[in-house]
């Protein structure tokens, strides 16, 4: 049941009051609007906002990147991906049982009719993303945040590059602008301390990134209280349900009453619906990145080695190289050999580049669903039950935009997008 959008005077005490699980940077941007829209919005996370896998990515914001993980043929890619241990995709041994649905999955989703209407999904709920994150900053008085200097993807030669060709073409259909840089004088004209290995760039001039996600994150949260939302320091530990329909959360400190709950919760929600009756093959892709404050190379931009599927984004702390993606678990600790490796992809852009400031190594969830598309909207077996989670790689993308079209659907609106091909009943 949708809930009318209330008065902007009207008492919090009458307004539609909203429970936001989760206080990552989707959770955030979802509270914001609703809070914006005059809705008594409370964020619960046992952590404090946006520290999460929030603060650790790479800070590309991508609204072209709609080709999904699942390409056609991935599955003759799949056995060697998971053979090399020092490869960007790791599942370690004793995994195997546990990854293996969730994989086969992920292959099944490669078909080229599931492939396209996941892009043609994905076109649409990340088309102006940069926007709608400005939309949000110029509000914080934030926009400093943000960099629209384009990203460069870099390749070796042709060889290397017919790979991913499938993917770009998929992108270039759904509008996506690429400039392409033959030869290394073409690259280094954008970036020129890259190594002389690289000799095919692709340039994205109208994408860009944050130059700190963990402050943008903080800036959004600052807006939700700005507007009188609450931001509670609360695990939540179940979804609470009354005759038939959601009806809020019960967490460490008690429960909490709410006309509608939006479970934001990461990589952390399959286990809160878990006992609803609600079964979602969601896996942290385990990502994770070094800092290196001074490096001796400067950057303009995100600089992606494709044959790494590693980000080195210039930041305010320095130089940030994430990257990786390794099945585990929520459980399990931590790699630091997957962290060393960004080390080593580092140095094979810039062979120049000092290392030896770089300050450990940080690992987050990154929640993944195995057709690339997160779950957004209404639950229909639970009333008053939303979704907004699942965005995989894509989470500081689709954050701005998820929380502009839930926050409008929550309360009442026409959403401008479809949340059919997002509902969480495509999996049974």
């Amino acid at each position: 049941m949708d809930i009318a959008p209330p008065p902007g005077d009207r008492p919090r005490e009458n307004r539609p009051r909203v429970l936001v699980i989760g206080a990552g940077i989707v959770g955030l941007c979802v509270a914001w609007h609703l809070a914006r829209r005059g809705a008594a919005v409370t964020v619960l996370d046992g952590e404090e906002p946006g520290s999460g896998a929030s603060s650790g990515n790479a800070g590309a914001i991508s609204a072209g990147s709609v080709a999904p993980l699942a390409m056609p043929g991935v599955l003759r890619q799949v056995p060697q991906m998971l053979t090399d241990p020092a490869g960007a995709l790791h599942v370690p041994p004793g995994y195997w049982p546990r990854a293996a649905p969730w994989l086969l999955r992920f292959v099944a989703a490669a078909r080229p009719a599931r492939v396209e209407a996941i892009a043609q999904a994905l076109a649409g709920l990340l088309f102006g993303a940069m926007e709608r994150h400005r939309e949000i900053l110029a509000a914080e008085g934030a926009l400093d945040l943000l960099r629209d200097d384009g990203q460069l993807y870099l390749y070796r030669d042709d060889a290397h590059y017919a790979k991913d060709a499938a993917a770009w073409t998929l992108r270039r259909r759904h509008g996506l602008r690429i400039e392409v840089l033959r030869g290394h004088d073409a690259i280094r004209a954008l970036e020129p301390e890259v190594s002389p290995a690289y000799t095919l760039g692709l340039f994205l001039p109208e994408q860009g990134n944050s130059i700190n996600p963990l402050r943008q994150a903080q800036a959004v949260a600052a807006g939700v209280r700005r507007m009188g939302g609450r931001i509670l320091r609360r695990q939540v530990r179940a979804i609470a349900t009354a005759e038939g329909r959601v009806v809020g959360a019960e967490t460490d400190g008690g429960r909490l009453e709410a006309d509608a709950v939006v479970l934001a919760a990461g990589a952390w929600s399959a286990r809160l619906l878990r006992p609803l009756g609600l079964r979602v093959p969601l896996e942290t892709q385990r990502g994770y990145h070094v800092m290196v404050p001074d490096a001796g190379v400067r950057l303009s931009r995100p600089v992606v080695p494709a044959d790494r599927k590693a980000f080195l984004t210039p930041m305010e702390g320095g130089l940030r190289v994430a990257g990786t993606v390794e099945f585990g678990g929520l459980d399990r600790p931590p790699t630091p050999r997957r962290a060393e490796l960004l080390i080593g992809d580092l140095k094979k852009v810039f062979p120049h580049a000092d290392t030896r400031g770089a300050r450990g190594f940080w690992m987050g969830h990154r929640p993944c669903l195995p057709d690339s598309l997160p779950v957004l909207g209404p639950v229909r077996r639970w009333p008053g039950l939303w979704c907004a989670f699942g965005h995989g790689h894509l989470g500081l993308t689709g954050s701005a935009p998820t929380g502009a079209v839930l926050g409008a659907a929550i309360l009442g609106e026409r959403p401008n997008l479809d949340l059919a091909p997002f509902a969480v009943e495509r999996f049974g």
